[in-house]
């Protein structure tokens, strides 16, 4: 099959796509026909070395999502038949023209989606849903807010948030303000060089009950100053640095809960709850039109490397799927 292989450290020159063995399904695993795939931050983190994907694999192959049909099972797999459209997440490897996945772990392409938007779900929708409601507890009639609102990540935030009841605020750069309104977002608010901290607190003068953070560095204190007390931040990324300056008396005197999380690396049994999960609660939002994906553009596989410069650029609003 072919598959986006990181040669060396560095940047997009280094990605290759090249031909590399099938992958083999074990008995409770189906092998999924890849037809679209995504390029996401993590993808330029493991591309530049500093996100390795904790999987030890014969070739280092990018991709933390999948969309496609399932081409073949396992002995013992019984929720999948070859043909079924399906779609979801890995800690690596999607980026090719086969992923095998546990059958837990795949999630059916809700019939409102078309075969070019299924790709633009699994990756961002999950980490939103299980950012800002599994764990973060966000409820009708809270505020969340959430950096980035333009990116993947944050385009599905508005979306969940507004979806079940929630009110949210987003900072973003001022060319991508307007996406986010559209969207739905309650406060839009220019990440920098813009003081948002005060403009949030103005406008929710209590604080908010729910952070998604993919930033940190600098957001961090911020954070911690726009939170209400016994709220709770939700440290998804690290786009600013990974270290910070923070005031760590209002952890205190808040009683705040930041929680650091991610997918990638989490048990297979975390992985199959929080995906299971998410198919009962937010897929049916798909096909009731609450949820959208939404998709800056689709680039062939081939062309892999301008993706990621799209995206290192910060170009991009939505998603950029890779067509296999």
């Amino acid at each position: 099959m072919r598959a986006v292989v990181v040669t060396e450290p560095g940047g997009p020159e280094v990605l290759r796509v090249m031909e590399v063995p099938d992958p083999v399904p074990g008995p409770d695993e189906i092998r999924v026909r890849v037809e679209y795939t995504a390029c996401n931050r993590a993808d330029i983190m493991q591309r530049l070395g500093g996100y390795p994907d904790p999987v030890r694999r014969e070739h280092e192959i990018l991709g933390l999502e999948y969309a496609g049909r399932v081409e073949s099972v396992g002995d013992r797999v019984t929720r999948w038949s070859v043909g079924d459209r399906v779609m979801g997440i890995e800690s690596g490897a999607c980026n090719a023209g086969f992923v095998v996945t546990h059958e837990r772990l795949a999630m059916p392409v809700p019939l409102a989606l078309a075969d070019d938007e299924m790709g633009a779900v699994p990756e961002v929708f999950t980490t939103a849903w299980d950012a800002l409601v599994a764990q973060g507890g966000l409820t009708s009639g809270r505020w969340a807010l959430v950096h980035a609102g333009g990116s993947g990540v944050g385009t599905a935030a508005i979306q969940i948030a507004r979806a079940i009841g929630a009110r949210i605020a987003v900072t973003c750069s001022a060319r991508k303000a307007e996406a986010c309104r559209e969207l739905g977002a309650d406060l839009v608010l220019e990440r920098s060089p813009a003081d948002w901290a005060s403009a949030l607190k103005e406008a929710v003068p209590d604080g908010v009950d729910v952070v998604l953070d993919v930033i940190g560095g600098e957001e961090a204190d911020r954070n911690l100053r726009v939170v209400r007390p016994q709220g709770t931040i939700m440290q998804v990324g690290l786009l600013g640095g990974p270290t910070a300056t923070v005031s760590t008396g209002l952890i205190l005197t808040k009683r705040v809960h930041w929680i650091g999380t991610t997918l990638r690396n989490r048990p297979i049994e975390q992985k199959i709850a929080a995906v299971q999960r998410f198919c009962a609660e937010m897929l049916p939002l798909f096909d009731s039109g609450a949820l959208r994906p939404v998709i800056d553009r689709v680039v062939d596989v081939d062309d892999v490397a301008d993706a990621h410069r799209h995206m290192e650029a910060d170009l991009n609003v939505g998603k950029i799927l890779l067509r296999m």
